[in-house]
């Protein structure tokens, strides 16, 4: 029986030794397991590192020619600099402060500008936008699927804007700079005339949000990506998960301006939080109240959204009843086994698919791959998290899960091993990208303070 097994019997009062001192309780995790998971953080974040000159190591003719060690989304996996995942990179601890200032700066040189810049395609970067991923010779693309960096990127399958939610980890990044270090000068520096501050407030304000609510809002004509984690699905309306990085990304921002002395600024950035969190339960819980799941959007693809509902109790932006009822939801929903698979999480539950065809309404994929019905551990750490303080048992047995899947295909063991995967199904299939940071680095930011 695995370690985790016999915590869960223990905690329960069902296995041995029932009703005698526990004296682990309230110690948190496993202090193996996390201790694994820390070390396999460390080591994928490392090999995540392309060196100058260098192209990490791939199959590809391309290096890196932007004067500093550039951290990509895993090993040999994604040739480019991806702002979201060097921000769930970031928050694990093993990003250093000048990786954070050079990314950032990267961020700032290649932000677009004070006009629109029109595309091929009819494609249209709005002012102040912020890349998908920068490529290896420090231009930017600013749609998914292609490495494309001139007039010629993208084709619309992607959005006719770019993604959101660039906009609101470039604020993460520089937050955490000046966290990990109290320096305030970078906000004031200037990159090609314009200080970072008023990049980081023109780039939280270019994505369309609504006045009134303060959600994130794109059109059927547009259909910005509003989560790069569901860049492959159709998403229309109000966005739950662009809703939550934006409520993020405006606290950060309070903090910021507070901290350099503009308190109109921040007031005015706390308003949009309180904004949010008014009408993220009204916007996307079930009207009926059916469940405690929230909605991935109100138009396209508005299937009940597991990453979105496990990140917004994470944020502990939901109100006590609501909160109360997305945990036991989310425990139901475990128990029946319809969004969990070896500690990865789904999208969407499987009971809840849009057909027997796909998960979300409209998908790039096929059903029970990718962004489509595959199974994550990015946002696992929210889940155990989610459950820890409420059915610590249940919290166990997905954490032990994870650990066991990480454990057994382990990058670092044999040839043929890549684990951690970006995602993977059943039976071994559907499995791709190996040795992929976010899977373990997003985790254990979350667990390591448990």
């Amino acid at each position: 029986m695995p370690p985790w097994a016999l915590v869960a019997l223990l905690l329960t009062g069902n296995g041995p030794g029932a009703g005698a001192a526990l004296p682990f309780l309230g110690q948190g995790l496993p202090k193996d397991d996390l201790r694994f998971l820390r070390e396999m953080t460390r080591d994928v974040v490392e090999a995540s590192r392309v060196r100058p000159g260098s192209n990490g190591g791939g199959r590809w003719p391309l290096t890196n020619s932007c004067g500093f060690t550039l951290i990509t989304p895993g090993k040999d996996t994604y040739t480019a600099f991806w702002p979201r995942d060097f921000s769930m990179g970031a928050d694990s601890g093993f990003v250093t402060a000048e990786e954070l200032r050079n990314h950032l700066l990267l961020l700032c040189r290649v932000q677009n500008g004070p006009d629109d810049l029109r595309l091929a395609r009819d494609l249209r970067v709005p002012a102040w936008s912020i890349a998908d991923h920068i490529n290896y010779d420090g231009r930017p693309t600013y749609y998914p699927g292609t490495y494309a960096s001139g007039l010629d990127q993208g084709a619309g399958t992607f959005g006719r804007l770019p993604p959101m939610d660039d906009h609101y980890e470039f604020v993460h990044i520089a937050h955490k700079l000046w966290k990990m270090t109290g320096d305030r000068t970078v906000f004031r520096a200037e990159v090609n005339g314009v200080t970072v501050l008023e990049r980081l407030e023109n780039a939280f304000a270019s994505p369309t949000a609504d006045r009134d609510t303060g959600l994130a809002e794109t059109t059927a004509a547009d259909r910005a990506v509003g989560f790069g984690f569901c860049d492959a699905e159709a998403h229309t309306g109000k966005l739950l998960f662009a809703s939550l990085l934006r409520y993020r990304a405006a606290g950060e921002l309070a903090d910021i301006t507070g901290a350099l002395g503009r308190p109109g600024r921040a007031a005015g950035y706390r308003q949009v939080q309180r904004a949010i969190r008014a009408n993220v339960g009204r916007t996307f819980g079930d009207p009926e109240g059916r469940d405690g799941w929230l909605r991935a959007s109100t138009g396209l693809s508005s299937q009940p959204d597991v990453w979105g509902t496990l990140y917004a109790l994470h944020l502990e932006l939901l109100d006590r009843a609501h909160a109360a009822a997305a945990r036991k939801t989310i425990a139901a929903a475990i128990r029946r086994g319809t969004i969990t698979f070896e500690g990865g999480v789904r999208h969407v539950p499987t009971d809840r698919d849009f057909s027997s065809t796909t998960a979300w309404e409209r998908s790039e994929s096929p059903v029970n791959t990718y962004q489509n019905g595959g199974y994550w551990h990015t946002p696992s750490g929210w889940l155990i998290a989610a459950l820890w303080k409420h059915d610590r048992p249940l919290a166990l047995q997905v954490f032990g899960e994870m650990i066991a899947h990480l454990r057994a295909q382990d990058f670092r063991k044999a040839p043929g091993n890549g684990a951690p995967w970006e995602v993977f199904g059943r039976n071994g299939q559907a499995r791709q990208n190996p040795v992929y940071m976010a899977s373990v680095a997003l985790p254990y930011s979350v667990l390591k303070d448990l």
